[in-house]
Order: structure tokens, then sequence, then C-alpha cells
């Protein structure tokens, strides 16, 4: 496990309950973030497979939203205090440990993934890295909602995040870092939350493509 991965680790292991407080209903104050969750569920239910990925699922609320939306949804984590939390607030729902570059699950599985601001604290060089792996599990047509700090400025910012160092993405190279791994973006929301950091809050949908390769005659 790399240096920052460990470090990102105990810092969440150190907040969960305050940060579960925090967070648990915060997307009702935050009707963007909301309602593209919602679309998100809407197009992964009509891909016929509703099995979907909550990557860096912290306490565990967006996949048992997820859940209340008819995903098929379960829930993983870097943080093994994150995860006992979410399994306790959720018992009805899977949450496992796990890296985002190295997910417990084969290729081509998922309808979709959710990385809700999970990938802030990942460097950037490591971040294709990861993309590549959202991109190895899921099914051909299926969808990764992916929501970030974003910045004006041509380069990626790091940043002093409350919990560990982060890093706020321009939406166009992140679009760019998708594409590298395989994944259109079809659909992307910027929108300015006051936040005294003064950065935006963006999502972007990117959708696997289907398989175009016919198979020949021989």
């Amino acid at each position: 496990m790399a240096e920052y991965q460990e470090e990102t680790r105990a810092a969440y292991d150190g907040v969960v309950e305050l940060y579960a407080s925090m967070f648990a209903d915060r997307l009702e104050t935050q009707p963007f973030s909301r309602n593209m969750i919602g679309i998100f569920a809407e197009l992964v239910r009509g891909t016929g497979n509703p099995r979907t990925a909550d990557v860096g699922c912290g306490p565990g609320h967006l996949t048992a939203m997820l859940h209340d939306l008819g995903l098929d949804a379960f829930g993983l984590d870097l943080s093994p205090a994150m995860v006992d939390h979410a399994r306790r607030a959720h018992p009805a729902l899977r949450f496992d440990e796990a890296r985002m570059e190295a997910l417990p699950v084969e290729d081509g599985a998922l309808g979709g993934v959710l990385a809700h601001y999970s990938m802030i604290h990942t460097p950037p060089g490591e971040l294709p890295a990861l993309l590549a792996e959202q991109a190895r599990v899921l099914a051909p047509g299926g969808l990764l909602l992916v929501s970030f700090f974003a910045t004006d400025g041509p380069e990626p910012v790091r940043f002093d995040h409350k919990v560990t160092p982060a890093h706020s993405w321009p939406a166009d190279r992140f679009a760019e870092l998708l594409a590298r791994a395989g994944l259109v973006t079809f659909a992307r929301l910027l929108h300015d939350p006051a936040s005294e950091r003064g950065f935006l809050d963006a999502h972007l949908l990117a959708r696997k493509p289907e398989d175009t390769v016919e198979a020949t005659a021989q």
C-alpha cells in the first residue's frame, strides 16, 4: 500500500463518527448531487444490470441510497473503521475493505460504479490506474458517476482537505483521463457550492462503450 493510502486510511479511521454525523443527511441540502445520483441510478437500471459498486463508500449512506433507488448496491472502502460503521448502520447491505486500484470485482461485472468524491485524495499520477480499474469492472454499456472538486485552472490543485490532503481537477482534464481509460463522458454538471475554497463541484457521467466488434465467419 502506498504511503498516501496509509495516511488516508488512518485519517478516515480517526474521524468515522464525526464524518458519519456530518454526511449522513448531507444530500438533503445538495440537490445537484442528489439528482445526479438519481439520474445515474435510473440509467444503470436501464442497462438491465443493477449491480453497482459505491467505491469509497465511507459510512455507507450513498450505498443505502443506491439500494433505495433500485440498484443491487454494495460498498467498498479503504478504511476498516468506515466499513465497520457502514455494516452497523446498514446491516442488510454488503460492505468490504478494498483499494480503488485493486477492486475485488470480476471483469465486466457491474452495471454501475459510483465514485462520490472518493478519488480526491489520489495523487494526479496515480489517478489513471484508478480510472482504468473502474473501466475494468464495468460491463459494456455500464456507467460511472464520478464527483470531485473542480478548478478553473489548467492543472490539478493540491489543497488541505479537512481530513487529509486532496486535489481538485479541471473538468476537461478529468474527462480526458476517463477517455484514456476507455470511458465516454456524455454528461457533466459543474456548479458553485459557495465554498470558501473557491472550487466548483463537478459530476461527470461516463459510459463504457458497447462492444462493436462483430464476429466474422470462419
